[in-house]
C-alpha cells in the first residue's frame, strides 16, 4: 500500500518541486540598478571654440577648403565650450598616440568612476560576481576589464566579459548581457563599464566623410552596480523592465555607413556616410516592432493598429487629421536618446512624435558634453536625475544607436524618487537656457573678424600664429 501510495504521489512531488524552482529562478531574474557614476573631466580640458579652432588649424594635411568644413561643422555641431577632449589632443600628440597615453586615458575614466562607485556604494571589489566593460574602438593585451581586475584584487572566480566594436550602443547591449546572466547566477552583483578611446581614433586626414566624428565625439564614461539580489532592492534606483536588440548587419548599405577605415593618406579613422540616418531610421524601426507591443496600453496599441490598417487597407482619407504614430507617451515618461548629434536627435524625436520637452534633456547632454558615445544615455539620465524630474514609477527608454548596424533599446522602472545632482551639480541651474546663450548660432562666420567664406591660405598660416582665436557669427 504504501508503494503505491509513492507512485502515485511521485507526479505530483516532482510537480511541486519543479514549480518551487521555477518560482526561485523568476526571483533571481530580475535586474536592479544599484548606483551609477559619471566620469566629469578637469576643466583644463574643455574644449572651448578657441581650444578646437587651434586644433583643427593645426591639422597641416587639410586644404583650405577642409579647414573652412571643419570650422563650420564645429561651430554648428550644437556643442558648447565646455566638452571635454582626452588628454592626446590638447597636449598636441593626435597624429602619433603611444600606447601608454591610450592606456592612460582609459584607466583615469574606468578607475575613477568604478573607485566613486564602490565608495558610494559601500561594496567591495570583492563582492563584485560579474564584471562585463565595453570600449568600442580599441583592445590591449591584457584585456582592459583585466587591468581593472588586476587594479581592485578582485575575485579569482569572477566572470568578465570584454566587449568591443559594439558602437554607441555598447552599453545597452552589456545590460542585456548581464539581465541574461543573472538566469544562471543567483544572488550576482555584477558591475558594467564603458567609454571610449577618443585621443587614439582622432582623425587627421581631409576626407570630409571622416572628419565628423573630430566635432562629436568627446571624452566620458560610465560604471554601474546591477543585481538580481532581490534583498537589495530597496536599495536600488531602477528595475529593468525589457531590453530589445536588433541587428542589420546583413545589409550592406546599413554595414557600411559607419566604418573604420583609412584614408587614401593612410590616416585611420571612422568614416561616416549619407545612408547614416537611413540605416538608424530602419535599425530604430525593427526594434520598436520588437520592444512596441511589450510595452503600450492594450487601447493604445488597437488605435494605433485600427489607423494603420484604414490607412493602408481601406482608404488614406480616412485618417485624416488623426496621430497615425503610436503615442509613446502612454507607456514612458522619460527618453534618453542618444545623443550622436543635433540632427540625429531631431529626427528621433519627430519620427517618435515627441515634444520639445522630451528631447530637451538629450540636447543639453549634446550641448554640455557631446557625443560621450555608450555613455550618453547615462548623462542624460543623470541630468534628469539632477533636474528632480525622475519620479518613483516613472518608465525612463533609452535608445543607443551603434556601427554595424545595431539599436538597443532598454526600458527601466524608477523605484523611487531621484534627486542626485552627480556631474552635473555645477551647471545643471542654467540649462535649458544656457544653450542659447553658450552657442554659436547664425551664417555668416568670423574668425578674428575675417569672413570664413573670403579665408585664403596666407590667412591660415596666419591665424596659426594668433596668441587668440575668435569664433563669431552675425
Amino acid at each position: 500500500m504504501e508503494l503505491i501510495w509513492l507512485l502515485l504521489l511521485s507526479p505530483v512531488i516532482l510537480f511541486a518541486l519543479k514549480l518551487i524552482k521555477m518560482i526561485d529562478g523568476r526571483r533571481h531574474q530580475h535586474c536592479y540598478l544599484l548606483s551609477y557614476k559619471l566620469f566629469k573631466a578637469p576643466e583644463d580640458r574643455h574644449l572651448s571654440q578657441e581650444t578646437c579652432g587651434r586644433i583643427i588649424l593645426r591639422n597641416r594635411n587639410l586644404r583650405l577648403e577642409e579647414y573652412k568644413f571643419l570650422l563650420r561643422a564645429m561651430v554648428g555641431s550644437g556643442m558648447g565650450q565646455c566638452t571635454s577632449g582626452p588628454p592626446i589632443v590638447l597636449s598636441g600628440n593626435e597624429d602619433c598616440p603611444r600606447l601608454g597615453d591610450v592606456l592612460a586615458e582609459m584607466e583615469e575614466i574606468m578607475f575613477s568612476t568604478l573607485d566613486q562607485l564602490l565608495e558610494s556604494s559601500g561594496f567591495r571589489p570583492e563582492d563584485i560576481d560579474i564584471l562585463v566593460v565595453n570600449v568600442t574602438s580599441f583592445t590591449s593585451l591584457p584585456s582592459l576589464s583585466a587591468r581593472i581586475v588586476n587594479r581592485f584584487r578582485m575575485r579569482d572566480d569572477i566572470k568578465v566579459y570584454n566587449l568591443t566594436g559594439m558602437g554607441c550602443s555598447a552599453n545597452l547591449i552589456a545590460i542585456d548581457m548581464v539581465h541574461k546572466l543573472f538566469k544562471t547566477h543567483k544572488k550576482a552583483l555584477a558591475a558594467v563599464v564603458g567609454t571610449e578611446a577618443i585621443g587614439q581614433n582622432w582623425y587627421c586626414g581631409r576626407d570630409r566623410s571622416m572628419m565628423m566624428t573630430n566635432c562629436l565625439f568627446r571624452s566620458g564614461g560610465c560604471s554601474m552596480l546591477l543585481t538580481n539580489d532581490t534583498s537589495l532592492k530597496s536599495r536600488a534606483i531602477l528595475k529593468l523592465d525589457m531590453a530589445v536588440r536588433t541587428h542589420i548587419g546583413a545589409n550592406d548599405e546599413a554595414y557600411n555607413c559607419c566604418i573604420q577605415v583609412e584614408d587614401d593618406m593612410g590616416c585611420r579613422g571612422f568614416r561616416l556616410s549619407k545612408s547614416l540616418p537611413r540605416a538608424g531610421g530602419k535599425a530604430l524601426v525593427e526594434n520598436f516592432k520588437v520592444l512596441l507591443p511589450k510595452i503600450l496600453p492594450v487601447k493604445e496599441l488597437v488605435r494605433y493598429v485600427s489607423v494603420l490598417l484604414l490607412r493602408k487597407k481601406v482608404n488614406s482619407r480616412l485618417v485624416r487629421g488623426m496621430d497615425t504614430k503610436p503615442n509613446l507617451k502612454a507607456a514612458i515618461n522619460h527618453f534618453c536618446i542618444h545623443t550622436g548629434g543635433r540632427a540625429v536627435i531631431d529626427e528621433i524625436g519627430k519620427s517618435l512624435g515627441l515634444k520639445e520637452t522630451d528631447v530637451e534633456p538629450s540636447r543639453v547632454t549634446l550641448h554640455r558634453f557631446g557625443n560621450t558615445s555608450c555613455a550618453s544615455v547615462w548623462y542624460i539620465l543623470g541630468y534628469m536625475e539632477a533636474k528632480k524630474r525622475l519620479k518613483r514609477g516613472d518608465k525612463v527608454l533609452m535608445i543607443g544607436l551603434g556601427s554595424g548596424f545595431k539599436c538597443a533599446t532598454a526600458v527601466w522602472e524608477v523605484l523611487k524618487d531621484l534627486e542626485d545632482r552627480n556631474v552635473w551639480d555645477s551647471c545643471v541651474d542654467a540649462y535649458p537656457e544656457r544653450m542659447s546663450t553658450d552657442s554659436i548660432a547664425g551664417n555668416d562666420y568670423r574668425i578674428n573678424g575675417r569672413p570664413l567664406d573670403s579665408l585664403t591660405q596666407e590667412d591660415v598660416e596666419e591665424l596659426r600664429s594668433c596668441a587668440k582665436l575668435v569664433v563669431e557669427t552675425f
